[in-house]
């Protein structure tokens, strides 16, 4: 099978591509720029046939026409955290996967297009309204598709994976007041392996829309404090930030472009985005990764803490 990934030289593309490449797959990855993106593979991925695609251009089901050449299945692994020129939530996040999934069902081209959890319409971020803009475009379409919502993703590369792990060696971690919502990550290794079994089945056989998860439901509290223990760090003292203050900071990482805070995460953070029913075990056909490691039920106590946080910032 021919599999073209769309961002295939990012986070979740590299490791899909490796997966697919590893079932014995043809893997084709297209990227807005493929001549620069070949540092970003490794090297088994570096002698791909590599194709340019800049979805705010692809808008409408013609111009999809070379892109789909000789292909069997896309991979959709393209998003966006924050808009930039022509680059727009709505372009990349629902006009282009609207083209692109009616582009799909005329060519008989299987559709597997990455989403998030958490999506609702009461969502006021603009990068969750276009997502699940996105979602009922696809949906609705005559494709034969398959949608997959991750929880969080870990590993080596990621954006907000290796921001979430710095976080986490802080001695101090602020936490919204009303980030109660709960995740379960998994490690994106394992999200890679999902897609390229989904790239095998037909989303009629019962893998219309599919949940993915880790082992463990956690806290963003609770998370921070699992990455540290891994490393075998001493619990962190936990600053509780007043909602409306984690919300103003958002907004002024968005206007910054600074890490990956934003205000659709803000969002998130306050509701559960766990899999209903995680089916990534059936998948994979074996447990997920684990990410973190338990904290143990003792530990110090607030005073010890507050000690070793100070000390750690005087350091």
């Amino acid at each position: 099978m021919k599999v073209l990934i769309l961002g295939g030289a990012g986070f979740v593309g590299r490791h899909a591509a490796l997966s697919l490449q590893a079932r014995g797959h043809t893997v084709i990855l297209g990227s807005r720029d493929p001549d620069r993106c070949a540092r970003r593979l490794p090297v088994e991925l570096f002698l791909h046939e590599r194709r340019e695609a800049h979805l705010d251009w692809l808008t409408a089901p013609s111009a999809w026409n070379d892109l789909l050449r000789g292909i069997d299945c896309v991979v959709n692994a393209v998003g966006i955290l924050r808009e930039r020129g022509f680059e727009t939530y709505e372009r990349v996040h629902y006009r282009a996967p609207l083209a692109l999934a009616e582009a799909c069902a005329r060519k008989s081209i299987r559709l597997i297009h990455l989403s998030v959890l958490g999506l609702t319409e009461l969502s006021r971020s603009g990068f969750l309204r276009s997502k699940l803009a996105g979602e009922h475009a696809i949906m609705a379409s005559r494709a034969d598709w398959s949608i997959v919502r991750p929880s969080l993703l870990d590993g080596e590369g990621g954006f907000g994976a290796h921001w979430l792990r710095l976080a986490a060696r802080w001695p101090l971690h602020f936490i919204p007041r009303d980030a109660a919502g709960q995740i379960s990550a998994l490690t994106v290794r394992d999200l890679g392996d999902a897609i390229a079994v989904l790239c095998e089945k037909s989303g009629a056989d019962g893998w219309r829309e599919v949940e993915l998860g880790g082992g463990a439901r956690r806290t963003m509290a609770e998370h921070l404090a699992a990455l540290r223990c891994a490393e075998g760090l001493r619990p962190a003292l936990v600053v509780q930030v007043p909602g409306p203050l984690a919300r103003l900071a958002s907004h002024l990482c968005d206007l910054a472009h600074f890490s990956p805070l934003s205000y659709g995460l803000w969002e998130l953070m306050r509701r559960d985005n766990a899999p209903k029913l995680n089916v990534l075990p059936a998948l994979i056909r074996r447990a997920p990764e684990p990410v973190g490691m338990e904290v143990p039920a003792t530990g110090p106590g607030l005073v010890d803490r507050i000690r070793f946080a100070a000390r750690e910032l005087l350091q």
